[in-house]
């Protein structure tokens, strides 16, 4: 592992991709239920003298117990919460994926692009995909001005299947299924990403925050994250599970399971993305003309 000034370069991939922070795991969070009770009973018959007058038994004169309450008392206890439809991200097994580190300084504090994939069952994709009109099919999802692209891709490296529609993106995963972030950079500069799954960053396993470091993926290369990282040479793979499962609902809680989201910075300098080239190529040498202006 190469050290340079605090960026964490990764080596598991032909790319050399960076990254700047180590991961951090959860506590576990239990859920507690409350139970109410509700007694209940009769009320004691009132008590009688028998008289001579009517010829009571002797029996009647004496005093007699209370009647036994109908019913017994009755605890309620409160229904455990449903178990939420779909899936989530488990923090799976351990992968070698090495580190190290190179330098990067963001163009500006604002991401140049952003980037949200939801994810869920086969159900609940292709019943949304039916309400949109539209079928999934192998979906890699373009960034900014088209440089960069992103995809959830299988074990094998084939992208997964999803839909576009309604101003969302719909990724179809399988329980238990393995999957890994995948970015192409198409330019000739250098970009950071900054990725979170679950609502979690995926280098410390904390709540995502742009202002948090990333990995870099180089020009002309791609960035795989494999997993939520546990060292400079390994991650937990990522892996699609029931949403009790999840690493989020067991560290911080599932309010944000279903999305993976990228925030992407530009390198501070030139950025030679198609935008940025077509600016130059449509450049005018004589804008406007009028008489020189002093300086200010």
């Amino acid at each position: 592992m190469q050290i340079a000034n605090g960026v964490l370069r990764h080596s598991m991939v032909p790319s050399c991709l960076a990254l700047l922070a180590a991961c951090a795991g959860g506590g576990m969070k239990q859920a507690s239920s409350t139970s109410s009770y509700a007694g209940g009973g009769g009320a004691p018959a009132p008590s009688s003298m028998a008289t001579a007058d009517y010829g009571s038994p002797a029996h009647a004169a004496e005093s007699y117990e209370p009647a036994r309450p109908s019913q017994q008392s009755t605890i309620v206890q409160n229904d455990p919460a449903p178990e939420r439809p779909g899936l989530g991200t488990t923090f799976g097994e351990s992968v070698y994926a090495p580190i190290s580190f190179a330098p990067f300084q963001r163009a500006s504090a604002s991401p140049w692009a952003e980037v949200l994939l939801h994810y869920n069952d086969a159900d609940g994709v292709n019943a949304h995909a039916s309400y949109l009109g539209a079928t999934p099919e192998p979906l890699e999802v373009f960034a900014g001005d088209g440089s960069l692209s992103v995809a959830l891709v299988d074990d094998a490296g084939r992208t997964l299947a999803g839909v576009q529609a309604g101003g969302r993106t719909l990724i179809m995963g399988q329980d238990g299924q393995r999957y890994r972030i995948l970015v192409r950079n198409a330019t000739t500069a250098r970009f950071e990403i900054v990725a979170s799954v679950d609502g979690l960053d995926v280098i410390d396993g904390k709540s995502a925050d742009p202002n948090r470091r990333g990995y870099i993926v180089d020009p002309h290369d791609s960035l795989v994250i494999d997993g939520f990282r546990t060292s400079d040479s390994d991650v937990a793979a990522f892996r699609f599970g029931r949403v009790a499962d999840s690493y989020a609902a067991k560290s911080s809680g599932d309010r944000n399971v279903g999305v993976v989201g990228l925030a992407i910075f530009a390198e501070r300098g030139a950025v030679w993305s198609p935008a940025e080239l077509q600016r130059r190529d449509t450049a005018d040498p004589f804008p406007s003309r009028g008489y020189a202006m002093p300086p200010r």
